[in-house]
């Protein structure tokens, strides 16, 4: 029986490569796989070898008879993306996909050595890739006592699955030539330049960090936050711990309907007993518990054939909670139905089209999500906290008021500028070629701010990849410098500036007390306070001086 690739799909690319009848599509070399959702296997050519199964990092493909009621709908949808044949069996092509070569060093001398600023996906990719060539150091920097970026800090805490991707960024972090320098900041404990003196490149995978802003008439009014610091909020980001979010009120709104306003959606609406056995942090389960929140508003400008959101996150949504429509909305649905669509889009018409209807009373205490559609901001009211947000008809005069009594918005991310660096501020990207920095020798980029905010977790993969394949040609044509100073030297500047490093041997600390904090019950029960990181990674085990010249010789 077929295997099937189910929601928690990161679209790394890793089971395209390992299929050995080049079953599943896109692949990374074909012109979809950038804006694809998903990756999907086909059910007519795969020959149930299993092989997919074990190189998935997060999980997500499962045999077609070990599906879970919700996940049943994967098994059309991923059939739904090749031909019909009637059930006939393709010959195996009895070949792998064809998989990118890894970038070559040719010149000999100075072993390459390379900064990367970030931790996330895009960061331990380009990491990976750059460690395949023997004797390649990275040094990568993050503002953090804890790695990994919005895996750790952005994944929805009932999307654990999805998380299982650090289990991959572990083996890369720990592969010889690899070094981290936690909880330093480039910027202000190091400059970019002094990075340079150090390396021969600086790759900076940072993201897009700053939301895209709804500017209309009170939206300082407290209890008014972006979607993003939500996330932050109940995953545990320690500078979001004590973001006063206020769960009084029976309704929320989210303005924005992209994957992130789901995952609050649902994390508001979730059962706390449910999410109890998640990574969520204490301080937002507690707020969960007393939540007083029986209904959140999704609300989109445009229609529902124009929903952000992905099919697979809509599937999961509906699998498990109540989501309504009014009988507007329900017609808007309808109306776009008839008319021509992709298959993608018809689908998510089609799931809308089911939906509970907004007017029929919810049981007492449950909780529902509304989505609602061509509602365009246009003030939030109250005076001393938020009571309602006001729109307008999109396309209309007219106006209607959703009371609610917290207000997040989700329209998007934007990159911020880095220090000495060009920066595009309408694009919110630093201006680059396919990941060299304009006008930048030995900068470059990789991730959001090489592309913006656009893709999924794997799609890093093959972005950091086009980027150090960039790097790695410069490096043979002896275009990049050779650092000035020595690797000793950058460990002693580097604790000269921050005192309270934390390396990998303090992350391995942090990430076994998180887990032991766990009790077996959670996958881990994060510490929420840098305070509380750096007592922990101080307590780790110290490298010896016989460690020492033992990694040195790995490399």
């Amino acid at each position: 029986m077929p295997h099937v690739i189910t929601q928690s799909c990161c679209s790394d690319g890793s089971c395209v490569y390992a299929c050995p009848v080049n079953c599943i599509h896109p692949t990374p070399d074909e012109p979809g796989f950038a804006t694809a959702e998903m990756l999907y296997v086909d059910p007519d050519a795969c020959v149930d070898c299993g092989a997919c199964v074990s190189a998935c990092p997060v999980g997500a493909i499962v045999p077609d008879t070990k599906l879970v009621a919700e996940q049943l709908p994967f098994i059309e949808l991923n059939a739904a993306f090749y031909p019909d044949r009637q059930g006939k069996k393709l010959p195996p092509t009895s070949k792998l996909a064809p998989v990118p070569p890894a970038p070559e060093i040719q010149r000999h001398g100075m072993p390459l050595t390379v900064a990367i600023v970030g931790s996330g996906p895009a960061a331990m990719y380009a990491a990976d890739e750059l460690l395949t060539q023997h004797g390649v150091r990275v040094n990568v920097f993050e503002k953090l006592p804890t790695p990994y970026g919005l895996v750790r800090a952005g994944v929805a805490p009932d999307h654990q699955h999805t998380k299982q991707v650090t289990r991959l960024f572990d083996r890369i972090a720990d592969q010889p030539g690899f070094q981290f320098f936690l909880n330093v900041t480039i910027g202000k404990h190091l400059s970019h330049a002094e990075l340079l003196a150090h390396h021969h490149a600086v790759l900076y995978a940072v993201g897009a960090p700053n939301d895209r802003r709804l500017e209309i008439e009170g939206m300082d009014r407290p209890g008014v936050h972006t979607a993003t610091e939500l996330v932050a909020w109940y995953n545990g980001h320690p500078d979001f711990t004590d973001l006063p979010v206020d769960l009084s009120a029976q309704r929320v709104v989210i303005i924005g309907n992209g994957n992130v306003a789901l995952d609050v959606a649902r994390i508001l609406t979730a059962d706390p007993d449910d999410l109890a056995g998640t990574d969520i942090a204490d301080h937002a389960l507690a707020a969960l518990r007393e939540s007083k929140v029986r209904e959140v508003v999704i609300a989109a400008r445009r229609g529902p054939a124009d929903s952000a959101f992905t099919l697979p996150e809509l599937i999961g949504l509906t699998a498990h909670r109540p989501v309504v429509l009014d009988a507007a909305d329900r017609e808007l649905v309808a109306a776009d139905l008839a008319g021509e669509h992709d298959a993608l889009t018809r689908n998510k018409l089609d799931i809308l089209a089911t939906l509970g209807d907004a007017a029929e009373p919810a049981p007492a205490g449950a909780h529902r999500i509304r989505l609602a559609y061509r509602l365009t901001p246009a003030r939030v009211i109250g005076d001393d906290a938020v009571t309602a947000v006001e729109f307008v008809r999109t396309g209309t005069d007219e106006v209607c008021r959703v009371d609610a009594g917290l207000l997040a918005t989700s329209i998007g991310y934007h990159g911020k500028a880095v220090a000495d660096l060009p920066f595009d501020a309408a694009a919110g990207v630093v201006p680059n070629d396919d990941g060299r920095v304009t006008g930048a020798p030995g900068s470059y980029v990789a991730g959001w701010i090489k592309r913006g905010p656009t893709g999924f977790i794997g799609t890093n993969k093959t972005c950091a990849q086009h980027t150090v394949h960039q790097l790695v040609e410069d490096f043979n044509a002896g275009v990049l410098t050779d650092p000035a100073e020595s690797r000793g030297a950058l460990e002693r500047l580097v604790a000269q500036r921050q005192p309270e490093l934390v390396d990998l041997h303090g992350w391995h600390a942090i990430n076994a007390a998180e887990i032991a904090r766990g009790d077996g019950i959670r996958p881990r029960d994060k510490f929420t306070r840098v305070n509380a990181m750096l007592a922990v990674a101080a307590m780790a085990p110290r490298p010896t001086l016989r460690d020492k010249l033992r990694a040195a010789l790995r490399v």
